[in-house]
């Protein structure tokens, strides 16, 4: 059984601020995940294989091709300010 006082133990370990009213709501919580968790401990789950996914996949990336792409006088073309060949864009650090 998960008490008001467990609930303000967790918190204090995860460095979160709860009053007392929010204290009770949680130990409550709590009480219902671990008795949902106890539910999935029941499970007979002897031939079901360990997973790191939930669908067999295998690598989905595709392969790496190089495409043409623009050229700097392309992409600097529609640029409000260049300098060098680079955009020149307002100074936001000082």
């Amino acid at each position: 059984m998960i008490t008001k006082e467990h609930a303000l133990k967790i918190a204090s370990l995860s460095r979160i601020h709860l009053k007392e009213e929010e204290a009770q709501l949680l130990a409550n919580d709590l009480e219902c995940i671990l008795k949902y968790i106890d539910q999935l401990n029941e499970l007979d789950v002897t031939d079901v294989k360990p997973t790191s996914h939930a669908l067999p996949l295998q690598n989905v990336f595709r392969e790496d091709v190089v495409n043409p792409s623009l050229s700097q006088d392309e992409a600097l073309q529609f640029s409000v300010q260049k300098d060098k060949g680079c955009y020149k864009v307002p100074k936001v650090i000082e």
